[in-house]
């Protein structure tokens, strides 16, 4: 696959991350508890991920597991409450807020995750240009939700 497909295929995970957190916000809204909607999204989610394990090859690199270090692991309950944390925020702020604020974090947290090559993720330096860039990013995410 060319890179150019996976930066499309990137903006349409993007699109479908901001459509999943207005629904779980919606949810916790229309049962007054976010943290069972939280609950609920997490459990389908996780059944959904053990059937697309078990209906893949290397089905057995889960054995593997055992040599990640375990802080690696903690992710899900990073996402768990990343998810909590937006449905508790968008019913107050709005959606647009919100994913333009959390995209102006992760514009910062990746950049630096590039820059130290952590995580798995390429080592791609950050550069004066790119510094402009997430300038011009924080800059626009201030005046899409302030202005």
């Amino acid at each position: 696959m060319s890179k150019t497909l996976y930066y499309l295929l990137a903006f349409g995970v993007g699109l479908v991350i901001a459509a999943h957190l207005a629904m779980n916000a919606d949810v916790g809204q229309k049962i007054e508890n976010a943290r069972a909607a939280n609950a609920a999204f997490w459990t389908i989610g996780a059944a959904v991920a053990v059937v697309i394990w078990l209906a893949s090859p290397g089905r057995s690199a889960i054995t593997r597991l055992r040599d990640v270090n375990p802080l690696l692991l903690l992710a899900g309950a990073m996402g768990a409450a990343l998810v909590l944390a937006i449905a508790v925020i968008i019913p107050r702020i709005g959606a647009g807020p919100t994913n333009v604020m959390q995209l102006a974090g992760q514009v910062i947290a990746g950049v630096l995750i590039s820059h130290f090559a952590l995580w798995s993720s390429p080592q791609v330096s950050i550069s004066p240009l790119k510094l402009v860039g997430v300038a011009v990013m924080v800059g626009g995410a201030y005046m899409a939700v302030v202005l």
